[in-house]
C-alpha cells in the first residue's frame, strides 16, 4: 500500500510539472520578445524571469536534491536578468529542467521519499522537496497565465472543456 501511494504521489508530481510546462511553452508562444521580458515596475517580475526562477528551482529542489546533480543555482541571476533569451531559448531551458525533473521523480523509489536533505537551509524530506517544487511550479505557472493574459487580452481557454457538461472525461485536474 505504501509503495502504490508513493508511486501514485510521483506519478502525480510528473503529469502536473509536465502540464504546467505546456501551459508555459503555450504562453510563451503567444507572447512577443518584448511582452516576455516586459515589467510592470522594478518590484515585479517579467514572464522571462519566471521562466528562469522555475527552471532553477527545479534544478535545486528535484535535480539536486532528490537526483544528486551538482548545485549549480544562480538564483539572483534570475531575477536580475532583462533581456537576453528568446521564447525558444527560454521554452527548450523549460523542456531540459522539466524532462531531467521527471526522469529523477521517475527514478525515486518509495524509501527515498523518507530521506532527509538539506535545501536552500532547510531540512526536508524527499517527498517534502517534491511537494515543494511541484507546488512552487504550480504557483508561478499562474503567475505567467495572468500576465499572459493580461498582456494579450485573451482568454487562454485551457477550461472550456468544463463549459460542456459531461466533457470533463479523464483530464488530470
Amino acid at each position: 500500500m505504501e509503495a502504490e501511494l508513493a508511486h501514485l504521489f510521483l506519478d502525480f508530481s510528473v503529469r502536473k510539472l509536465e502540464q504546467y510546462a505546456a501551459r508555459i511553452r503555450d504562453c510563451l508562444g503567444r507572447l512577443s520578445g518584448e511582452q516576455i521580458w516586459r515589467r510592470g515596475g522594478e518590484h515585479e517580475n517579467a514572464v522571462g524571469n519566471l521562466v528562469l526562477h522555475l527552471c532553477g528551482n527545479l534544478r535545486q529542489w528535484i535535480g539536486h536534491g532528490a537526483g544528486g546533480l551538482a548545485d549549480v543555482r544562480e538564483r539572483p541571476a534570475e531575477f536580475a536578468a532583462r533581456s537576453g533569451l528568446s521564447r525558444e531559448e527560454l521554452a527548450a531551458r523549460l523542456d531540459e529542467t522539466v524532462r531531467e525533473a521527471t526522469a529523477v521523480l521517475r527514478a525515486l523509489t518509495p524509501a527515498r521519499l523518507l530521506e532527509t536533505l538539506v535545501l536552500q537551509g532547510y531540512q526536508v524530506t524527499v517527498l517534502e522537496a517534491v511537494y515543494h517544487a511541484v507546488e512552487h511550479f504550480s504557483h508561478h505557472t499562474g503567475q505567467i497565465l495572468y500576465a499572459t493574459k493580461q498582456l494579450t487580452g485573451e482568454d487562454l481557454g485551457y477550461y472550456r472543456h468544463l463549459d460542456v457538461p459531461g466533457a470533463a472525461g479523464d483530464r488530470t485536474p
